[in-house]
Parts: structure tokens; sequence; C-alpha cells
């Protein structure tokens, strides 16, 4: 899921370390495949194929699989990788809305996939564009807090690279920017010596919707339940969590 949530590092989310880590890892070998295959082998001369092995790497994805993504995706293996990319408007509990962009060989067994997922879970799958309104894309990169390190600091260190904002949250900094100017945040970051937790392109939305205890509930069964299939890449929300919510989610684990 997108990296920006406040919730999505809490200790309720699932166990299954090694099977969650598999997934991760199968879907930054697609995004690479994909970027590959749109742009050439060349992380050079691909931004969107740079940016893609620069985060598979930062998960410690395996340099072999890397570069055979890359090799196949530019199709210098003699496979044929066809990805297509769909993104599904889902709405949840008290008002809440997702983005679930998709990477699939198969339109149909995706839709079916996303659908009953959806209902399942007592979620509707929206009208194109009755969702998709609330958002923005933006590049998104993630910096915890550091003894002595400031808000000004994270602006300093990126503010040549197009930054657009940067957020004081309760545990990390957030630096917002373009799309297109996210490898350069992440680069001046890494030049004034500041670490960063994830970086990545997101769908924001500035309405934000408060879930209470029992919405939270209903939200994370329909997160998950969309989060296990092998064709979602990210899920994007507008749903926000108190704290004192999130401590009770944590106290029923």
């Amino acid at each position: 899921m997108a990296g920006h949530s406040k919730w999505a590092n809490t200790k309720h989310r699932k166990a299954a370390v090694d099977a969650k880590r598999a997934k991760i890892n199968a879907r930054y070998i697609k995004q690479i495949e994909v970027a590959a295959r749109n742009g050439g082998p060349d992380p050079a001369g691909n931004p969107a194929l740079d940016l893609a092995v620069s985060k598979a790497k930062k998960e410690s994805v395996p340099n072999d699989n890397i570069d055979r993504a890359i090799k196949r995706g530019a199709g210098l293996t003699g496979d044929s990788v066809e990805y297509e990319e769909i993104t599904y408007e889902v709405r949840g509990p008290a008002g809440s809305a997702l983005l679930v962009e998709c990477l699939t060989d198969n339109r149909n067994r995706a839709a079916a996939d996303v659908r009953t997922a959806v209902t399942r879970s007592g979620g509707t799958v929206a009208d194109p564009g009755s969702v998709a309104y609330m958002f923005q894309r933006k590049g998104v990169v993630t910096v915890p807090h550091a003894e002595g390190l400031t808000e000004d600091d994270v602006l300093a260190a990126v503010l040549e690279a197009g930054v657009e904002d940067v957020l004081e949250q309760e545990s990390r900094f957030e630096v917002q920017a373009e799309p297109g100017d996210l490898r350069a945040v992440t680069s001046g970051l890494e030049e004034a010596g500041i670490e960063y937790d994830s970086d990545e392109v997101a769908f924001i939305s500035d309405i934000k919707v408060d879930l209470e205890l029992a919405d939270a509930k209903k939200f994370l069964k329909l997160h998950d339940a969309l989060d296990d299939l092998d064709d979602v890449q990210a899920i994007h929300t507008n749903a926000d969590l108190s704290q004192e919510t999130l401590a009770a989610l944590d106290a029923e684990s």
C-alpha cells in the first residue's frame, strides 16, 4: 500500500512476513519489467526503470532477479511480457475511498478478483471517476524522525528538487513533489546524508475521512482482502485513523 498512510506500519497488520516479502518482491519485479518494456533496458536513459530499480534495491530485491526482470521486460530473453495497468475505484465504510492499482496479464481475472474481494468485505466497486476526482498523483518520500533533524533540514536538502511541500507527522516527515521530481528528491536527501523510509508515486487526497474503531475494522478487512490479490500493486486511500483508534486496534491485536 501507499507508504505515506500513517497507519500502514502499526502492529495490527498481518504477520505473515515471509509471504509478504515475496509478494513485495514480485510487485517490484513487475514494475521493472513494465518499465523496461516501455522505455528500454538502460536505466540511464529510462527514468521509470531507474526509479523502479532504485526502489527494488532499497527493498533488498536480489540483483539477479532485477537483471532478469530488465532483460525479460525488454524482450532480450525471448519471453513476452504483457501487463496491463488498471485502476479500480472502491468505496469503503463511512465514506472512505480507495484507488486500487493493478498490473495484470488477465484483465478479466483481475476485475473478478477485485470485485469479489470488495463485495465480500462490505465495500462497493465505484463507477469510473466517482472516486478518482478526490486524488492527485504525487511523488511522496517519507523521512523518519532522527535526533537533531528538523523540518528545515529536510526542506533545505530537497529545495532544489522541485519539492512542493514538507509535512511533519507523528514519527516522520513527508515530502511531496511532482512524480517526475521524485528521483531528484531522493538524491537530494542522500547527498545531505538524510535517510528515508520510502519513495513512491502515490495518489494523495486532500479530503480525509476519519474512521472510528468499528469502521476502521471494516476498512482494514477491505484493505487486506485487496492487498492479498496478486495483481494489486498499490492501494491509495483517504481514510485516516486517530491515535486513539490506532491504540484501540493495537490493544485488540
